[in-house]
């Protein structure tokens, strides 16, 4: 060893234990009992209650299996893919859920969100428009092999009818009194276009969540919509008041009307009946002048009698008779020569 160099230091490791080595009979019958259980456990699949089972023999399709225990032949011959064709499914426009519960937390600030929920209206006005398309899968098959991107077609579809359809109504119908029309035009356009697509699904509603203006026209907006509102009210006060007034006062003349008529038919009866008694006591005293006279007169004079109070008669050819008379309280007045 050269001088100045240090000593070297030797360390012995001890020596582990070497495993057994099985017999080469043993290692192959160990490699097939793995293989066979293998084979077993992929040769068998459970489908959910609410799935179908679609199974690919190298890649091509086979057959749609139903919930329960299924084979399938296994080392990858056979793959299967689960659908769930009884599950209710949902696309979010406008906003994401980021949390369900009690309270549940939306997002509707990302650029994405923003993107989806800004349309313009008929009436070139701006409204930020969410909504909820739910949908099932009705034909799994048509599902997974008939359009690529399923699920991204189907966002791009609904996002294109919606806007078409709000682009063809006024602000006022997509905020207020339109927003079912609005919702029920989309489903029927969106199924139209699932079913020429052939993409398996069927819609089963679409969901107006929210329909606002922007948040820097808001106070504009709900400035119109306030004087839009004391419109309806004045309108519907003048409404209100003459539904009051003007009845009342066609029934005040219809009154006056049949009064007039009722008054005109009385006296035209009256004079009429007046009319014939006249004729009919003419006749009569053309047939008997003397008996028609003298009954006239007593008539007459039955009437008149009971209106002039005390009476007293004396006869001309009467002498001496005032004797007989009780003039108590009666005012006798000389008859003038």
């Amino acid at each position: 060893m050269p001088i100045g160099d240090p000593p070297k230091t030797v360390i012995d490791f001890p020596k582990l234990p070497q495993m057994p080595k099985l017999p080469a009979g043993g290692l192959r019958a160990l490699l097939l009992g793995i293989l066979a259980v293998w084979v077993v456990f992929s040769s068998f699949y459970t489908v959910d209650p609410e799935e179908v089972g679609i199974e690919l023999r190298f890649g091509k399709y086979t057959e749609t299996t139903k919930p329960g225990l299924n084979f399938k032949l296994p080392l990858g011959i056979e793959r299967v893919t689960k659908v769930p064709v009884q599950r209710q499914l949902k696309e979010e426009f406008g906003f994401r859920t980021l949390r369900a519960g009690v309270r549940t937390e939306f997002d509707r600030n990302s650029r994405d969100t923003l993107g989806e929920s800004n349309m313009l209206t008929g009436d070139l006005n701006a409204a930020l428009v969410e909504w909820v398309v739910q949908y099932r899968i009705a034909e799994p098959y048509k599902f997974l092999f008939r359009v690529r991107n399923v699920q991204e077609t189907l966002r791009d579809m609904s996002e294109a009818v919606m806007r078409e359809v709000v682009g063809d109504r006024t602000v006022n119908e997509v905020l207020t009194v339109g927003r079912q029309e609005v919702a029920d035009l989309v489903e029927q356009k969106l199924q139209e276009l699932c079913n020429q697509y052939e993409n398996g699904i069927k819609i089963d509603q679409v969901v107006l969540q929210d329909v606002n203006p922007p948040d820097r026209v808001k106070p504009s907006f709900n400035a119109v919509n306030q004087a839009q509102q004391e419109r309806e009210k004045l309108i519907n006060q003048a409404q209100s008041e003459y539904n009051k007034v003007i009845p009342r006062a066609r029934g005040r003349a219809q009154q006056a009307i049949q009064e007039a008529e009722g008054y005109a038919l009385n006296r035209v009866n009256r004079a009429e009946g007046e009319a014939a008694r006249f004729t009919s006591v003419y006749e009569e005293y053309r047939k008997a002048p003397e008996v028609t006279r003298k009954r006239i007169y007593l008539e007459t004079m039955n009437e008149l009698l009971p209106k002039l109070g005390r009476k007293i008669v004396v006869d001309d050819s009467v002498e001496g008779v005032l004797p007989l008379l009780n003039f108590d309280g009666v005012r006798l007045e000389a008859k003038p020569e």
